[in-house]
């Protein structure tokens, strides 16, 4: 089962006086970064130009530069540009070996363990989830989430928790960028959002009940670090055909009971 993958149209924005704090040039080249980690194939100059909406001549001096740092390869075969591996070494701070790292691997490999799913650990980054930590589960039919994967916060069990634990300012910028609706009971409305992430708070933990995909349940549970604060989350997510309701409560028993068995959990109210 692939991953659902949203494709919105924006409107055109109203220009914006532009940042003098803020480089243009260095922000296109993330873009270009981004753009190139989304696709799975090699992309040609004019389709990062398109993508990221430059100039092609633009787009050429940036894959150069790039190309010239490391960061991006250049295939001859396909006659376009994708991410090398010196991009890999960026990341190795965030994810190199901590206490929390080691002691949330060894509640995901149990969970998996005991129920057989795929287990993912994520943390919130600004507009979105990503996904830091994951351990394979048994079952032949699961969601294909990778390490990397970025996801939404209104629509995901694991993007509404970590919303909830946000203070209110944060919750109030996350609804003006939008509710997309991407499933049939993805929530659009503000005021339902508002009420979902107050439940959520009060119930330690989150439900997905086919809000992203027509087809897909999950459920996210908070891990908790040293201070008190929510450090990201452990979720679950698998096909409505076997993830039913009551198998997301017993997904959810098993995730607190061992996230608070190695000090990182809660406790159902």
């Amino acid at each position: 089962m692939q991953k659902m993958r949203e494709d919105s149209i924006r409107r055109p924005a109203a220009r914006k006086a532009a940042d003098p704090n803020k480089s243009t040039t260095a922000l296109r080249a993330l873009r270009v970064l981004e753009v190139l980690s989304a696709s799975r194939q090699p992309l040609s100059v004019a389709d990062v130009a398109t993508n990221v909406g430059i100039e092609r001549t633009t787009a050429y001096r940036m894959l150069i530069t790039l190309v010239d740092a490391g960061y991006v390869l250049r295939d001859a075969s396909m006659r376009g540009y994708r991410l090398g591996y010196k991009i890999v070494s960026l990341s190795r701070p965030l994810l190199s070996s901590s206490e929390l790292s080691e002691r949330v691997a060894e509640c995901l490999r149990e969970v998996a363990s005991r129920t057989g799913e795929s287990a993912h650990y994520s943390v919130l980054d600004r507009d979105g989830t990503v996904l830091v930590q994951l351990a394979k589960g048994i079952q032949l039919v699961a969601i294909d989430f990778q390490v990397g994967d970025r996801g939404q916060l209104h629509c995901t069990s694991i993007g509404k928790l970590l919303l909830a634990y946000q203070n209110q300012p944060a919750i109030e910028a996350a609804i003006r960028r939008g509710l997309p609706k991407v499933a049939r009971n993805t929530i659009t409305s503000a005021d339902k959002l508002r009420a979902e992430l107050r439940k959520i708070r009060a119930q330690g933990y989150a439900l997905d009940d086919m809000e992203l995909a027509d087809d897909m349940r999950c459920v996210a549970v908070p891990v908790f670090g040293k201070d008190g604060s929510v450090a990201g989350g452990i979720s679950l997510s698998g096909p409505s055909s076997r993830f039913s309701l009551q198998r997301l409560r017993e997904l959810r028993d098993c995730s607190l009971e061992v996230t608070r068995r190695h000090g990182l959990g809660g406790t159902l109210p």
